[in-house]
């Protein structure tokens, strides 16, 4: 049986949380791939030929074979049924209500903490770029993801469910950038981070945007 032809649509600077969430997916399940990149500063991705390929005109675009898929916990939920287990590694837990739960973490992330995400964007993580204090929203905003990830988190374990699913990178990016930056985060959320930090898979995007960060 051929392998499918799979294409990853990135930001051109791999600062993306989105595109990571879907890299890390692909790597997980061992899945070859390769990555074309888009410069969304100069509006590529809202440029015709990108418009055909994605329905959103936002990255990260999936495309496999013939089929194309934006949104990246969309994609990350097609890889799972895709390439199942037991034959490719999970993204989601085992047990029905827990994968679920990974899915609401996912959710979540992406349509909340706006604050937050607009005062610790991503290049704090990926570029050690530094921003001014949080403002009274983002802090409350911060405040609410570590009030969660505290009842999330069982003490002492290093993935949410016990097992690592895909929610445990989003979430360590979230938390990330905070503890990255250098904002005040309890030490267990900042350790689970880094913990979450050292997967290969992670490693292998990390790579990938320092070496951008550093052209």
């Amino acid at each position: 049986m051929n392998s499918p032809n799979v294409v990853l649509w990135s930001d051109a600077c791999f600062f993306s949380p989105y595109v990571m969430s879907v890299f890390v997916a692909l790597s997980e399940k061992g899945v070859p791939f390769s990555v074309k990149r888009l410069d969304l500063a100069s509006r590529e991705h809202l440029q015709q030929a990108y418009g055909e390929l994605s329905l959103t005109r936002r990255v990260p675009t999936l495309q496999l074979d013939g089929f194309l898929l934006s949104e990246s916990s969309a994609i990350t939920e097609y890889l799972e049924e895709r390439f199942p287990a037991p034959d490719y590694e999970r993204l989601y837990p085992r047990e029905r209500e827990k994968r679920a739960r990974a899915r609401e973490i996912q959710a979540w992330l992406r349509s909340d903490f706006l604050p937050l995400r607009q005062e610790r964007p991503t290049e704090a993580i990926f570029a050690g770029e530094t921003f001014p204090p949080l403002s009274a929203a983002a802090l409350r905003s911060a405040e609410k993801l570590i009030s969660a990830v505290e009842r999330l988190l069982p003490s002492g374990q290093q993935n949410l469910f016990g097992e690592w699913s895909i929610a445990d990178t989003d979430l360590a990016i979230m938390i990330n950038r905070l503890a990255l930056h250098g904002d005040s985060v309890p030490q267990p959320l900042a350790d689970y981070a880094h913990f979450q930090w050292q997967r290969a898979s992670v490693q292998l995007w990390l790579t990938e945007s320092f070496k951008d960060a550093a052209q």
